[in-house]
């Protein structure tokens, strides 16, 4: 079979039949966060025709409707008015928002693939599947893309070499934030550091532990691996490893150590922000979406920095991250996909970015508005900037992440049932590596 795109619009018939032939793979590509990378090794010898080249514009009427966050309206509806006197006396434009999730992106496009959206945002692990699913249209202009942004987002957003969507957010990890009050540059390296003086004071550090996403901070700077099969839907994991530097158990056992502290709190990252505002939590883990309150709250004592290392094993593990990056897609079933593009490239360009950390303290991706002053002096940004050092892009299928629920609530209870660290090690990789099929 193959994958043919046609005036950006792609056959997708065959791929779609594919999916639906695999109830376990259906229920991957319409599930949350993790399952990226499904379709990857089907749709291995498949190949890419690029037709998007040439596209005219026409002139008339041209409605679009863009996809966003309802958080990030006033914003857009700048960026649209001064594309409007961009393109003045070429079309008359109607450009409309409609409220969609960045996160469910994929799930809300997928239950209709001719959905009359022209332009959506979607994290980077979504994206893989979008393709395979025919929903977007190739981006006609990718050499002027690829030299505007950094490499690794572009590089997210390619497949086969050709490029599929349009970066436009380099900052989808997480960090560090705490107080000055309480916490030096000194503290904040390590995590004995940070409770101890939690402790000392009566205050806590936040964190959503039981969430995969920020769990991996623990393992991913120790040598052992987790990662997605060549299935694109399994996983594979040597988190409970018996042998090496680091064992599993000595995670374990480290993680029992932190978690019991009276003043490490597991709650999600809302709770996290009533303890900042309660003045009862002086640090915690998050990303760039909490600067603002963050900063309304500790003022200019609002410090951010890479995430601390940790004891384990009798040394300092550097705790280690998931990176990603946001990315805008254009509808392979737009009815006006020549102007779609226009407008997505806009609303991505160094202009658009800057406006988007100017107001929304999104870290870009493209290069020269990444590079200016501004950005490299707001601490969550350069936070980020720096954790990404350490960080892994999430590739993972989906039942890494009730796993990891059930051990980081065995871990915060205490291991209450008492069971030997390698059985419960053993257990949690069992269930990150399961088979899906039934």
């Amino acid at each position: 079979s193959r994958m043919t795109i046609r005036k950006g619009r792609i056959d997708v018939k065959k791929k779609l039949i594919a999916l639906l032939l695999s109830g376990s793979v259906l229920t991957m590509a319409l599930s949350g966060c993790g399952s990226s990378q499904l379709t990857e090794e089907n749709a291995a010898e498949e190949e890419v025709v690029d037709t998007t080249q040439g596209q005219e514009l026409p002139s008339g009427k041209v409605e679009l409707t863009v996809w966003a966050e309802e958080n990030s309206y006033d914003m857009l509806e700048g960026m649209f008015e001064t594309f409007k006197q961009e393109y003045a006396g070429q079309a008359e434009f109607d450009i409309k928002l409609a409220p969609q999730a960045d996160v469910q992106t994929k799930e809300g496009l997928l239950a209709d693939i001719h959905n009359e959206v022209d332009i959506f945002t979607i994290p980077d692990d979504q994206l893989l599947t979008m393709i395979a699913a025919g929903a977007l249209s190739l981006v006609p202009n990718p050499d002027k893309i690829r030299n505007e942004n950094v490499e690794e987002a572009v590089t997210v957003a390619t497949y086969k070499d050709f490029l599929f969507a349009y970066p436009y957010t380099a900052d989808n990890g997480y960090f560090l934030y705490y107080d000055k009050n309480y916490l030096t540059e000194t503290d904040v390296q390590t995590l004995d550091g940070i409770l101890a003086v939690a402790e000392e004071n009566g205050k806590a550090i936040s964190m959503d532990f039981s969430s995969g996403w920020y769990l991996y901070s623990f393992f991913g700077g120790t040598g052992m691996e987790l990662g997605l099969n060549e299935d694109g839907v399994t996983n594979y994991c040597d988190w409970n490893r018996t042998e090496g530097t680091i064992k599993g158990v000595d995670v374990a056992e480290a993680l029992l150590k932190i978690t019991s502290n009276p003043s490490f709190v597991e709650q999600s990252e809302e709770k996290f922000m009533e303890g900042v505002k309660s003045g009862n939590v002086i640090a915690g883990i998050s990303g760039v979406w909490s600067a603002e309150q963050i900063k309304q709250v500790w003022g200019e004592d609002y410090g951010a920095c890479k995430l601390p290392t940790y004891t384990c094993a009798g040394q300092q593990v550097q705790m280690s991250s998931f990176t990603g990056y946001k990315l805008m897609g254009v509808n392979a079933y737009s009815d006006q996909v020549a102007w779609a593009h226009k407008l997505a490239e806009w609303l991505t360009n160094e202009q658009n970015q800057t406006i988007r950390f100017e107001q929304n303290s999104q870290g870009p991706s493209n290069i020269k508005a990444a590079a200016s002053d501004a950005v490299r002096k707001v601490p969550a940004i350069a936070a980020v900037i720096e954790q990404g050092k350490y960080g892994k892009l999430q590739r993972i299928g989906a039942l890494y992440w009730d796993s990891c629920i059930t051990f980081a609530d065995t871990i915060v209870a205490g291991n209450p049932e008492g069971k030997p660290l390698q059985q419960l090690m053993d257990e949690f990789v069992s269930g990150i590596t399961a088979s899906t099929v039934q």
